[in-house]
């Protein structure tokens, strides 16, 4: 991924899942890959179940699907969000992302997308005195 992203660049992303994750007991997760063979929303929904994140208690992971090299991006949420939230619940976000990205600003549109997928799922989950960080805040990647 150097030819995306640094390492100062991904610290900047995991502190904006850090941040996001204050607002909500939802678990967000960025995975970033260079390319995407199928449609992002089912390669995301593949990389959703690979990485296990199904395995929280409220059923409120979301992914922050990003192929660059493709320029392919999704965010997909769990079984828990889906039930609750209305069907387009994440096209503003997804929008501001490309909007973002065509302008050359790949990290800033992770880290604002992270952070308003914080603020949006407050209303239906809220953050938890007792909340305990189910799922990794680090970037995983793909090839």
């Amino acid at each position: 991924m150097k030819e995306f992203i640094n390492k100062e660049q991904q610290q900047s992303i995991v502190k904006a899942i850090e941040e996001a994750e204050l607002n909500t007991s939802g678990e967000i997760r960025v995975h970033i890959e260079s390319k995407c063979k199928s449609d992002a929303v089912s390669r995301a929904i593949y990389v959703f179940n690979y990485l296990k994140m199904y395995d929280t208690a409220q059923r409120n992971g979301v992914l922050v699907y990003v192929a660059w090299e493709s320029r392919k991006l999704a965010i997909i949420g769990d079984v828990g969000i889906n039930r609750r939230v209305p069907s387009d619940f994440w096209n503003d976000i997804k929008e501001n992302m490309v909007n973002s990205f065509a302008a050359g600003r790949f990290v800033e549109g992770i880290c604002d997308a992270v952070r308003a997928a914080g603020v949006s799922l407050k209303e239906y989950f809220p953050y938890q005195k007792d909340d305990v960080n189910e799922q990794p805040n680090e970037i995983s990647f793909g090839e």
